[in-house]
């Protein structure tokens, strides 16, 4: 009987405290495992410890080296070190130190400009007369013009810049050697520059690409437009100015403005050469460029346009008409050039300076034009093929995107879609470079179809991958991860919000995001920027520069239209009407 009451209470007992494990919330325990012998069937699961990814090496940006940036520029780097500024002719010759920078290879564009006063961060240029149309895209190339200084400081702020220092934009120009001109010391000639009214108004900014860039390959730093400088203006400035990175007096009433414009005489053009205009002041002929002292980590934009490489062929629907000038000669005195034409095109002369007549010759379609033979003058001719369209295709080629992009067929964007940055079976994707870091094998960021590396980064010859120019390697661009992005990026550019979600900056203004490159047109049918070889101006038109040389020196003709003001300005002569007399004009009209 007792031990059927002990059996009873034990029974009581263990059913308390089922019910007291059912009512309350059990006490963390921790649990220890003792390991046992798996069965000879199982394979152990072994898990390899991660191997420390060994630093890359660097080389670091070089002379020169490029870098896409946030507004669709390149920037140049320009390596520090010791310079000659002054000629001693325009201005006082003295040696200058510089720490390295980065600056834009080009003057800021209408299209780059166009895309800070979307987003709201740059007011509106001033549409002064006899400047391109602003809102036009036919001038989205060219540079932009008035804008003021305060607006050129603005937008150099939203690319995380500034306006260079005289001495920052002397040495990109002139080099380290130097130069008289940006290619060089041989005298300025409109194959060199946009200048004395060789083309009478703004040109793209790289339309002497191949002639006139600087030792460093800037373009464009003379002619086409005046350039903004950060500094304020003083003549005596260089006597008593710092031997390293000098900034400019304290303060002043004007503001230096450096390089030259579409109008400037040829006596005006060398790189030394020092002007100034009030702050306030926005001009048909002053642009700017910007410099990028310290360019910081930027996180990639969320959609890009997709492009077509450079090395496609691309066509515009139907046979561009040809103008090709092929001979530039003088004969008894006279300026001569000759313009190859295609059959069934027509033509027009612009301007009243070039003369031409049309022969066949040797089974070739030409044009014989004499120009004035006492300068050198370059004017246009406008060869048209009635049945064309003037907008670009690029028939069987394949639209691509920037390395860590990948295409929309359906909007024809390029969406951010960074990767994982272990090697898969199939290797790395296209736009990713294998390499060995320490024994083990990861994808790092490459070049694109253009051989250039995403916005913010640049190719470092040594390490062979794109990184940014602070040496991170271990930036994630173009890589799944998002805590490290976060802590990485530098942010986004006003008008951007960064997606924690998607690791990239998404515009807040109704998709305003970078437009086509320089030196690329947008296709809307096509949804893709494609190369833009050929100028055209019209339906089926393109533009043919005939540049006519000096052949003579110059003979006085005006002189006897001294009795006529209509006479003297009719024969193309200026009329000095306080000596009263008719002068010959000082630069081709």
């Amino acid at each position: 009987m007792i031990k059927a009451r002990y059996v009873m209470f034990a029974c009581i007992l263990i059913f308390t405290f089922i019910l007291s494990a059912c009512g309350a919330t059990p006490t963390p325990q921790l649990i220890v495992v003792t390991a046992t012998s798996l069965p000879a069937t199982e394979v152990p699961t072994v898990v390899a410890p991660t191997p420390t990814l060994v630093p890359v090496a660097l080389s670091g940006p070089q002379s020169g080296s490029a870098m896409k940036w946030v507004d669709g520029s390149s920037l140049i780097y320009i390596p520090a070190g010791d310079f000659t500024m002054g000629d001693g002719a325009f201005a006082l010759s003295h040696n200058v130190t510089l720490d390295g920078y980065w600056i834009q290879e080009t003057k800021v564009t209408n299209r780059m400009y166009e895309q800070c006063v979307k987003v709201g961060a740059c007011s509106a240029p001033s549409q002064v007369l006899g400047g391109p149309v602003f809102s036009n895209p036919q001038f989205g190339n060219h540079p932009v013009v008035g804008v003021d200084w305060t607006q050129a400081q603005a937008y150099c702020a939203w690319i995380q810049g500034t306006l260079p220092t005289e001495a920052q934009w002397e040495k990109a120009a002139r080099g380290a050697n130097g130069n008289t001109y940006p290619w060089g010391n041989s005298a300025p000639t409109c194959g060199l520059l946009n200048f004395a009214n060789c083309y009478k108004s703004t040109s793209g900014v790289e339309a002497f690409a191949a002639t006139g860039a600087s030792p460093y390959g800037l373009l464009d730093m003379a002619g086409n437009t005046f350039e903004w400088v950060g500094d304020w203006y003083s003549d005596a400035y260089y006597s008593t100015s710092p031997l390293a990175n000098p900034t400019g007096p304290e303060s002043g009433e004007y503001r230096v403005v450096r390089g030259s414009s579409f109008e400037t005489d040829d006596q005006l053009i060398a790189s030394a050469i020092r002007r100034f205009n009030e702050p306030a002041d926005s001009e048909r002929d002053t642009g700017f460029r910007c410099v990028v002292p310290n360019p910081q980590p930027i996180a990639p934009y969320c959609q890009l346009s997709a492009f077509v490489p450079n090395a496609a062929s691309v066509s515009t629907g139907c046979q561009i008409p040809e103008g090709n000038v092929t001979n530039q000669y003088c004969f008894q005195g006279e300026t001569y050039a000759t313009v190859q034409l295609s059959f069934g095109s027509t033509w027009e002369v612009r301007g009243t300076r070039l003369i031409c007549t049309e022969a066949i010759s040797g089974g070739l379609r030409q044009l014989t034009c004499s120009g004035p033979e006492t300068i050198e003058s370059t004017n246009e001719i406008v060869v048209c093929n009635d049945s064309c369209s003037n907008n670009p295709v690029a028939d069987g080629v394949a639209p691509v995107c920037d390395s860590g992009y990948t295409l929309d067929p359906s909007t024809g964007m390029c969406n951010y879609t960074p990767i994982l940055s272990q090697v898969s079976i199939a290797g790395c994707p296209v736009g990713y470079s294998l390499i060995d870091r320490g024994g083990q094998q990861t994808c790092a960021v490459t070049k694109d179809a253009n051989g250039a590396c995403p916005a913010g980064l640049y190719f470092d010859e040594l390490a062979a991958m794109c990184v940014p120019p602070n040496g991170e390697t271990s930036a994630p661009y173009g890589f799944d991860n998002a805590p490290l992005a976060a802590q990485t990026y530098a942010g986004c550019a006003v008008g951007y919000s960064y997606s924690e979600g998607f690791q990239c900056c998404q515009a807040t203004t109704g998709g305003t995001y970078p437009g086509c490159a320089a030196g690329y047109l947008y296709n809307p049918d096509q949804k893709v920027c494609l190369p833009s070889g050929t100028e055209l101006t019209g339906e089926g038109c393109t533009t043919v520069r005939v540049t006519t040389i000096k052949c003579s020196d110059p003979v006085d003709t005006c002189a006897q239209y001294s009795d006529s003001e209509s006479r003297c300005v009719a024969n193309f002569c200026t009329y000095n009407d306080p000596a009263g007399v008719c002068e010959m004009r000082k630069s081709n009209p």
